[in-house]
């Protein structure tokens, strides 16, 4: 007999993760989320074994037979999301770094009003903000987030501490957007997401969060990728201030 539909789905990326994923979903078991949450692994191909574990353990793997990056991965997930009527997502790493004590907070964060009665459509979960353990970056990583604090700042007048955070929770119509053509990055989402996101409207807030260093597994963003990746994000940060302020792409979609 299939499990109920929960009005919460978990996405959680992952290529090749088999030596961490199983960790975290006996951690997700543990803590009970399993019982009122919704899981979907996004396996990118993975050549490990990741998406025979996942199933092996009753969740559902979407496999994608070429791999499709972090962000194409996603917004795969978002279109499943938005399909099946999920009312809220929330989505996080595979390799253990989100600690899985972060998804309540960010499930209660979502449907939680503030003064005027509206409830946020992006949740980030922040390693820097106020109430958050203390979390050390490298000097690279820790370069790009103070740039890409400062591109959002100066462009969308919005304070953000960590955006480059992968967990985050979102609305349905957040997911609704996410899930369109053209509407998401495929290969960097990040800083870029955040601001075009806050400038077609939607409203972002963040709340702390805990997280772990990597133990197993290689980085999406090892080698020289981190170098490809602060160029491509700054391109891509201007690029959408442009296309929104000047052009005022998305505009329409985003008032549905």
């Amino acid at each position: 007999m299939d499990k109920k539909k929960q009005e919460l789905l978990i996405i959680i990326p992952a290529y090749n993760e088999a030596k961490t994923i199983g960790g975290l979903l006996d951690k997700l078991e543990e803590a009970g989320i399993t019982n009122w949450a919704d899981l979907l692994v996004m396996n990118d191909a993975s050549s490990d074994g990741t998406g025979k574990l996942v199933r092996s353990r009753g969740y559902k793997a979407v496999t994608h037979i070429f791999n499709l990056g972090y962000g194409g991965g996603l917004q795969l997930g978002y279109k499943y999301a938005a399909r099946n009527h999920y009312k809220y997502v929330i989505q996080m790493d595979a390799d253990g770094q989100h600690d899985v004590s972060n998804v309540e907070r960010l499930y209660m964060a979502l449907k939680t009003e503030d003064e005027n009665g509206k409830t946020p459509d992006i949740v980030l979960g922040s390693r820097f903000v106020e109430g958050a353990p203390e979390y050390k970056v490298g000097f690279a990583k820790k370069t790009a987030i103070k740039l890409f604090r400062f591109l959002i700042r100066l462009f969308g007048h919005l304070k953000i501490t960590d955006p480059t955070t992968g967990l985050q929770g979102l609305s349905e119509k957040a997911v609704y957007f996410y899930s369109q053509y053209n509407h998401f990055d495929d290969k960097y989402p990040d800083a870029n997401m955040i601001l075009q996101m806050h400038l077609l409207g939607f409203k972002i807030i963040e709340i702390p969060a805990e997280m772990h260093l990597r133990t197993e597994g290689v980085s999406m963003h090892s080698g020289l990728k981190p170098i490809i990746y602060m160029n491509r994000m700054v391109y891509s940060i201007v690029a959408v201030w442009i296309r929104i302020k000047f052009f005022h792409a998305d505009k329409k979609e985003s008032d549905r």
